[in-house]
């Protein structure tokens, strides 16, 4: 599942400008993530990863964890509002064996 999520999250990068970029990065990452479970955890993996660390260091720096927890929800709100190509082709890729 690791290498499946260091996989979107790199070709996610690398393939920002294509429409498709997100689709391909979610191919790739599902086929080596190895399942379709494993898949979808991969692409979900990164955006809880940043809502954590949004929550941790929005309330280090403010000492307020309310702040810190609207920060991690916004986050969140933001990566899945751009998460559909990704896990539709987390989806696919992990149905590829």
């Amino acid at each position: 599942m690791i290498a499946g999520t260091l996989w979107m999250l790199l070709i996610s990068i690398l393939l920002f400008w294509l429409p498709g970029g997100a689709f391909v990065a979610g191919l790739v990452g599902g086929k080596k993530a190895g399942g379709v479970g494993s898949a979808i955890l991969a692409a979900f993996f990164p955006g809880i990863v940043l809502c954590l660390l949004l929550f941790f260091f929005s309330s280090l720096l403010t000492g307020l964890p309310l702040i810190g927890a609207l920060a991690a929800s916004g986050g969140f709100l933001w990566y899945s509002s751009n998460i559909g190509l990704l896990l539709l082709g987390a989806i696919l890729g992990g149905c590829l064996l």
